[in-house]
């Protein structure tokens, strides 16, 4: 894919990371293909906008965002904080918008909205990372795997795969079908500059193929579970078939601007941990090998809802972040992780119904938990329904009053009196 940035390039990596230009407003983004005068998000194609080199130079510098620093466990005056679900319901800004569009879908692959919303968490709280408004399933149908998403029963796959036949369906990721991720992530680039991390994701082939399997949501993982024993060969050939896609995207989304990769194996805890080495962690390993070659100074985050048992399985991923879900305590999960991995998390989203010096005490044992190296500052899982706003504005108030050299100086002072 050719680079067509002839407007840029000559300014340097780091003038084009720093742009402070309003997204809806400047015509930089018409002229660039970004925005069409009067469009809805419509831009070029993505052969036509690949800023792989541009944001690759950008990932060794000097200027690189809190949190990618921290994930990469180098010395950071403060844990960064953001928030899983970090945009969404919770916020008054984003009901509204979604009474005058209420297709999930037409919210989450429409660049406009995409970029809008994704922004609304920036522009209320700063956190240090802002994540794209997308969903693990928006690149299904990119490779072959159609979806809708209904009110009461969300995510319903129209033809699950559950045999050799079904697995015709499927084909090599096109990207061009996932142009609106691209360019909506590099909008937001553009809009949050080095200020905070942009952060892209992915489902992990197991929790993708729960719903490819069970044609949606489901509680009990039966049928995929039964797979594993009655059909194990079509199994192992979706879960590669996925893993080879979602590679490909995260590469896409690295290429269009994301600084870091968060990997959501959000149903990896219904597996016991033995079954978990056999139909999640291989296909995650060879996600990360993929993308330890291609994009070696991206981070990548893995998190698992219901992980305890997990732990030291992940690490051997090769991730450069675990997410604690909010059952690990964050102390044990540090002891059991040691200190040359990061970690993320984890505070129980119940939390910020409480009292806001609950809020501030719950907050501060995470972080001194955690420790002052290789911490990112999350939720134990995303942001509930109904939590309140002044609730999420503490959260990142309390994460910025952090300073770990104050810490440092006190820790070197006291070992000066024991000497």
């Amino acid at each position: 894919m050719a680079m067509v940035f002839s407007p840029l390039t000559s300014r340097g990596c780091s003038s084009y990371c720093n742009l402070g230009l309003s997204w809806k407003s400047s015509s930089l983004f018409v002229e660039l293909g970004f925005l069409s005068n009067g469009s809805k998000g419509v831009s070029a194609k993505p052969a036509e906008l690949n800023a792989s080199k541009v944001f690759r130079a950008c990932a060794s510098s000097s200027s690189d965002p809190l949190l990618v620093k921290a994930a990469r466990r180098e010395r950071v005056s403060r844990p960064p904080a953001w928030m899983m679900r970090q945009a969404g319901r919770y916020m008054a800004v984003y009901r509204k918008l979604a009474e005058k569009h209420p297709s999930f879908r037409e919210r989450s692959e429409t660049t406009d909205l995409i970029v809008e919303i994704s922004l609304q968490p920036w522009e209320a709280f700063h956190p240090d990372g802002v994540i794209i408004f997308s969903d693990i399933l928006t690149p299904l149908p990119a490779f072959g795997v159609q979806f809708d998403i209904e009110d009461v029963r969300g995510p319903v796959i129209q033809s699950p795969i559950r045999s050799e036949e079904g697995l015709k369906s499927l084909h090599s990721i096109d990207l061009e079908k996932l142009q609106f991720v691209g360019d909506s992530l590099r909008i937001l680039r553009k809009e949050v500059g080095e200020q905070a991390a942009i952060l892209g994701f992915v489902g992990a082939p197991w929790t993708i193929a729960t719903y490819i399997v069970e044609g949606g949501t489901t509680r009990t993982y039966t049928k995929i579970k039964d797979m594993c024993h009655t059909a194990p060969h079509v199994l192992r050939a979706l879960l590669s078939h996925l893993s080879k896609a979602i590679a490909e995207y995260i590469v896409y989304q690295v290429e269009s601007g994301a600084h870091c990769i968060q990997i959501f194996d959000s149903w990896g805890g219904q597996l016991p941990p033995h079954m978990w080495d056999c139909w999640s962690k291989p296909y995650i390993d060879e996600i990360v090998g993929i993308i330890k070659r291609k994009c070696p100074q991206t981070p990548l985050v893995l998190y698992i809802n219901g992980n305890g048992g997990l732990l030291e399985r992940m690490k051997t991923t090769g991730v450069d972040v675990i997410g604690l879900d909010w059952t690990v305590d964050m102390a044990d999960g540090r002891k059991r992780l040691g200190t040359d991995i990061g970690i993320q998390g984890n505070v129980d989203p119940a939390t910020l119904f409480c009292p806001l010096p609950a809020l501030t005490d719950e907050i501060k044992r995470v972080v001194k938990s955690a420790g002052t190296s290789g911490h990112i500052l999350n939720l134990g899982h995303g942001v509930l329904v109904g939590t309140p706003e002044e609730a999420v504005a503490h959260f990142f108030d309390v994460a910025k009053s952090f300073d770990f050299d104050k810490v440092e100086d006190h820790v070197s002072e006291a070992d000066k009196v024991v000497a």
